[in-house]
């Protein structure tokens, strides 16, 4: 299974209303970014054991270890959780700007150092996560 594929498996296997609002999401980050690349986690380590829920990735963006290693994954990622969905923004340095920068426009949220998560669309303010995620790709917030 190609990306495409597995990334519209996992939308399709979610329940409503999850799945509307995955699918609306995915389409909001592709207009923002058309060409980018696309990524689909399973969630499992090398074990195979599950070890965080599967993501949708967009974009392209290099992890930079302790050990000095580096790897390449994903700048925007979507997932579901048990109570919502999760938008994650790699590359922020300073761990408190995206609930500085967002925090009190984003509506019902918890914002961590790179992840947004929240119940439903309707909690949040969708041109504000927009932004964000604009921001993320690196374009103007």
């Amino acid at each position: 299974m190609n990306v495409q594929e597995q990334i519209n498996t996992y939308l399709t296997s979610q329940p409503e209303p999850k799945r509307s609002e995955l699918q609306l999401l995915h389409q909001l980050v592709l207009q923002l970014s058309p060409a980018c690349k696309l990524w689909f986690t399973d969630g499992k380590n090398s074990e195979g054991k599950t070890v965080t829920n599967p993501n949708i990735g967009y974009g392209l963006y290099t992890l930079h270890y302790a050990d000095g290693t580096t790897r390449a994954f994903y700048q925007i990622g979507l997932s579901a959780n048990t109570t919502g969905i999760s938008v994650y923004i790699l590359g922020i340095k300073d761990k408190t700007y995206l609930a500085k920068t967002y925090g009190e426009k984003l509506g019902k949220a918890s914002i961590t150092g790179y992840c947004i998560k929240f119940k439903t669309l309707k909690a949040i303010n969708l041109d504000v996560l927009e932004a964000a995620i604009r921001e993320g790709f690196g374009g103007e917030g």
